[in-house]
Order: C-alpha cells, then structure tokens, then sequence
C-alpha cells in the first residue's frame, strides 16, 4: 500500500496497537491489499483499478476502462476467496469473480467520499463506509446506524463486519471503533493508515517517528526523551505549539482540559498520586485513539494502553494544547 510522506501504518484490535511501517512516500499508488481467506494469499489494487495477485491468489480481472471517473479506494474478498470488489470513491462498485453486484452511491450525491467497504459473512451483501462515518448497506447487509452523528474529529477508515453479520464496527484512521448492532468491544486486528488530519494528529506522527529511541531524563531529542519532553518536542516539531516542559506544569497549564471521554489524538494524559492535586503528576503521556496512548517509559518511546496500571493514579482529565 502506498504510504506518504507523513504516514503511518499501525494495527489496531485484539487488545493491542503496535507501528507497523513509516517511512516516505512509494511511487506506486497502491490501496491496501486484501488477503485470500483460503490461504494467505493477497492482491493489490492501484487507484486506477489493476490488480495484482501474490501467492495462489487467483486473478479475476481488472478495471480496463480508462473513464474511471473516481479513484479506487478498495478491495475487498469474497469469503471463499473467488472473487473481490473494487469499490471508488464515489461508491462505485466493479465485481470481479463470483462477487455479486448488489448496489452503489455512484448516482448519489454523497457529503463525503467513500473510504471502505465490508462484505457481509455470507458474501450475499456488503456496506460501504464514507469518511464522516456515514454507511450504505447492499443486499443482505443489515444497516445498524453509522458513526456520523459521532463528535469524533478523526475521520472514519474502515467498515469491519461482526462474525455473524448482523452488526459492524466503523473505525476511523486513529483506531477508535464504533460497535454498531450486534457489534461488541474491539474489531478484529486491522491495519490502518494514519496520517495528519489535526494538529493534534501531527503531533502524534511526530512522536511515532520517534518510536524505540530510549528513554533518557531530562532528554528532549533526538538522541531520546523522558515522558514530558516527549509530549513537548511531538506538539513543539509536530503542530508548532509549545507549553510548560514538566508533567505537573503540562497539566495545570497546556491547553484546555478536557474529560477522558472525549480524549482526540494528540492531547496529553496524566498519572499522579492524588487525583485532586495538579502538583503530584509524575507522567505524561499522548493519547493515540482507540484507548492507546505514545509515551517515553522504561524501554523507551513506545505505544501502549492507556489503562495499562488502572485507574487509580490516572488523572481525571486531559489537556488538549
């Protein structure tokens, strides 16, 4: 898959958020691949529609129609592996293979353009996701609502599919998801491409590009960093904002407060012995999405929970700078 200049890929579920790749832009235009359910096998598809096939992955055919009116942004398997979908981003649907075709938002005006798509189990429907979370659902695709009304500021990625069909969880780039029907906890493992969308986004690619340096006291980079310095030099190199340089000082001055509930990429979280004194914090850390959280601890600059040692000495409010 093609990935920017300033773009990460990191996988998100099963409990656990780990980079996987970083690095500058690739020339070819690739959207992420799909694997074969029967094998491990895999394609790839360029916004133009080629596809390629890796493995014993079967080829089915590509786009040859040179008035492709909108890029590609997917493609997505049939549950025996037969067959894919190329799905543009306007909701245009190309079947190849045994994929049926079941409907698109090719002749809907659309507020946001399509970003993924999602077959159902039984390969008898599929819902296609727009980035503002908004979903349409095909064939035996039930709809259960959409993430749009949701006052998330990341925009949606991903349309993952519950294991029987009857619900779906909407994802946006920084890895939180939004259960819908029968839907419960955590999505499958993705993969999800994260790139700069707010300040505080870029403040989070920056402190991913610093991913595995030590940890050092006092350290401000780029040789490594403590907790706080982490948080500073991500927000100060990353979105060209500046606060206090101690954890106890970030959280009684950086920014605005906000509660935990509402926590967006970027913003700051705190640990301390008493929850109602600002003077006790001892650590810093940056809030990712989908309850994880970058930070400068023993091992290093690394990704992790954010519940990772309970709720007792989490601070019960965040600060967005």
């Amino acid at each position: 898959m093609a990935i920017g200049a300033a773009l990460i890929v990191v996988a998100i579920g099963f409990g656990s958020t780990s980079a996987l790749a970083t690095g500058a832009a690739q020339a070819r235009t690739e959207v992420p691949h799909h694997t074969d359910p029967t094998g491990g096998n895999f394609w790839l598809a360029s916004t133009g529609g080629s596809v390629w096939s890796f493995g014993n992955a079967g080829t089915y055919g590509s786009m040859t129609d040179s008035s492709l009116e909108k890029p590609i942004v997917g493609i997505v398997p049939t549950p025996d592996g037969a067959g894919y979908w190329l799905v543009a981003s306007d909701g245009g649907i190309f079947s190849f293979g045994d994929a049926p075709f079941m409907g698109s938002t090719g002749a809907i005006s659309l507020n946001k353009p399509i970003v993924g798509m999602a077959s159902t189990p039984d390969g008898a429907g599929y819902w296609l996701v727009a980035s503002d979370g908004g979903i349409f659902s095909f064939g035996d695709a039930p709809f259960d609502g959409s993430s749009a009304a949701d006052a998330s500021s990341e925009p949606a990625q991903k349309v993952v599919s519950s294991s029987s069909g009857l619900g779906y969880w909407v994802v946006d780039q920084n890895g939180t998801s939004h259960p819908l029907g029968d839907a419960r906890g955590i999505p499958p493992l993705q993969g999800l491409l994260f790139s700069p969308f707010t300040p505080g986004d870029k403040a989070v690619l920056f402190a991913f590009s610093q991913l595995g340096k030590p940890y050092i006291w006092g350290g401000n980079g780029p040789a490594g960093y403590d907790c706080s310095g982490l948080a500073l030099a991500a927000w100060q190199h990353g979105a060209g904002v500046g606060f206090a340089r101690v954890s106890a000082d970030q959280y009684h001055t950086a920014g605005s407060p906000v509660p935990l509930s509402t926590l967006q990429a970027g913003d700051l979280v705190f640990w301390g012995g008493v929850q109602t004194d600002w003077t006790t914090v001892y650590h810093t850390a940056m809030y990712v999405g989908g309850g994880r959280i970058v930070e400068s601890t023993d091992g290093g600059v690394q990704l992790n929970s954010l519940g990772q040692w309970g709720q007792s000495d989490l601070m019960p409010m965040g600060r967005r700078p």
